[in-house]
């Protein structure tokens, strides 16, 4: 196989591409700590939309309300959102940062806090206090790293741990908790506000951009999920759970596409919708949104449609819709809210559908006469207009030899915004990863593995992971092309090739054509 060096991109690209990168990272903590728990959000979901007061079938053991033999029943509803879920992400918060011991020491620091509160909702302090308990433990192991005499290492290690974990606790309940406890009231009482006197909506200004730029999970399960949780121990069911998670703003975009869009978008926007709207994967419609940075407006007043139906309606669910599927957002549905969120979907989506149909037809015979309009095209002008080198990324997918111009790159790549960092390394194991590891990768991943196998080679491996998670082992990484900054970050000396629409990109061809060739 022909390798070379690629030049990085210039400084000033760097320095554009910083911030975005760095509040992808810290999102993507932040919902690192909640994702691999949604199964328990889940599991409390059920159980609180059957057994509370107001559920499908009231059960007053279990969704806390009544007495038996004259005591007040405690439930279960209030406990696992009160312990269980905020320990299960301080354990996993403190695993990201220094493994199983940090995650010990983390859930310790995180116990006290949550029982300092006194009820309280703790889950905001788990996710600071669980890495944090994690990163201290760590920072102490340091000091007698390879000092401690054969023998005692358990010793040590045990009640180092033990010790720094009952300070820690001591610190959360008396000092971090009241702390925490103001915040969470805070956030509380503000949400309240913007409902209240119907500002929700607004909201949409800044989620549905950002969703766009790949910081949607850290926005639904990084914040919005601990919000809407304690929304619904007060009142069954709460609105904050849609407002990242309604997948009408990108069918509408998805079906003016369908219908109004030429070129590669309108021919794969139809199996699009299939995939953002039945599977949940929203990042697919997030390339169709960068081809044209004007239909920020269609998903913002879409996202703002759906919002304002739910406040009208007072609708809401009862647990995260994860993935963002309609079957997840009809099943997390409470069972006074299916008139509500029905329509918050249809009437969000016939709005983004309105605005991007107008856009596109207003611009339909400008893009058809110079190719503007190709997805193909439009993301490689987006990704030209980003600073990034786009001949130096396409040598590593040419055997070495740069274009020699801008177009002559473009037309190689297919245009979508590849980017790549050749290494002299055989490529035996591919990775497509996205920010978690699930969603957009694990499709890419299974579009290229058929790819490979169809083409008889043997010996190379596809899978998908969160970015989070590579570890260096990896010889050729794919991302999406806002994620590829962050992805050379974590393993530098792989290959990285960027892809703009997940669904039918040329760089999955192109790289299997490599690994003919090797």
């Amino acid at each position: 196989m022909t390798t070379s060096s690629v030049a990085a991109p210039d400084a000033p690209a760097k320095s554009r591409g910083g911030a975005r990168v760095a509040v992808q990272k810290f999102g993507t903590f932040l919902s690192g700590m909640v994702m691999p728990n949604i199964a328990i959000f889940i599991a409390w979901g059920i159980i609180t939309a059957f057994f509370i007061e107001t559920g499908w079938t009231p059960v007053g053991i279990l969704g806390g309300f009544g007495e038996t033999n004259g005591v007040a029943n405690p439930g279960v509803v209030g406990p696992i959102l009160t312990y269980l879920i905020p320990l299960a992400i301080a354990i996993q918060g403190g695993r990201m940062v220094y493994e199983t011991r940090g995650a010990v020491v983390g859930s310790i620091f995180a116990m006290g806090v949550i029982l300092g509160a006194n009820g309280t909702i703790m889950i905001l302090g788990a996710m600071i206090c669980g890495p944090l308990g994690a990163y201290v433990i760590k920072q102490v192991d340091k000091i007698w790293d390879g000092k401690i005499k054969p023998g005692f290492e358990m010793l040590v290690n045990n009640y180092a741990a033990g010790i720094l974990g009952f300070v820690l606790a001591m610190i959360g309940f008396f000092w971090l908790a009241p702390i925490f406890k103001a915040i969470a009231n805070g956030l509380g009482a503000a949400v309240e506000f913007l409902i209240n006197n119907s500002l929700l909506p607004l909201a949409s200004v800044i989620i549905e951009p950002a969703k766009v730029f790949f910081l949607n999970n850290a926005i639904n399960h990084g914040v919005l999920d601990q919000l809407g949780a304690a929304q619904v121990k007060e009142s069954g069911k709460s609105i904050l759970f849609l407002l990242e998670a309604n997948p009408g703003p990108g069918l509408g975009i998805l079906l003016a596409f369908t219908f109004f869009g030429v070129g590669i978008a309108r021919s794969t926007a139809p199996g699009a919708i299939i995939i953002q709207f039945l599977g949940g994967i929203h990042e697919i419609y997030f390339p169709y949104v960068l081809q044209k940075p004007v239909l920020f407006i269609a998903v913002i007043l879409g996202g703002a449609t759906g919002v304002a139906t739910n406040v009208a309606f007072h609708s809401g669910l009862v647990a995260p819709a994860s993935p963002g599927s309609i079957f997840a957002v009809i099943g997390s549905t409470a069972k006074d809210s299916f008139v509500g969120v029905i329509l918050s979907v249809v009437l969000s989506a016939a709005v983004s559908f309105a605005v991007a149909s107008f856009f596109l037809l207003a611009s339909r015979k400008r893009d058809l006469a110079n190719g503007g309009g190709d997805m193909s095209a439009a993301m490689a002008k987006l990704q030209a207009n980003k600073g990034r080198d786009v001949n130096a990324a396409t040598a590593g997918l040419l055997g070495g030899n740069a274009p020699a111009n801008d177009e002559e790159a473009q037309a190689a790549l297919g245009g979508v915004g590849s980017a790549s960092t050749a290494t002299a390394t055989r490529v035996e194991n591919v990775v497509f990863a996205c920010d978690a590891g699930m969603g957009s990768s694990a499709m890419g991943a299974s579009v290229l593995r058929n790819k490979v196998k169809k083409a008889g080679i043997e010996g190379v491996t596809v899978v998908n992971k969160a970015i989070a998670n590579l570890d260096g082992t990896e010889d050729l990484i794919i991302t999406q092309e806002e994620l590829t900054d962050r992805a050379r970050q974590k393993n530098p000396g792989a290959q990285h090739v960027s892809v703009g629409n997940f669904m039918n990109a040329p760089q999955y061809d192109q790289v299997v054509e490599q690994l003919k060739n090797q």
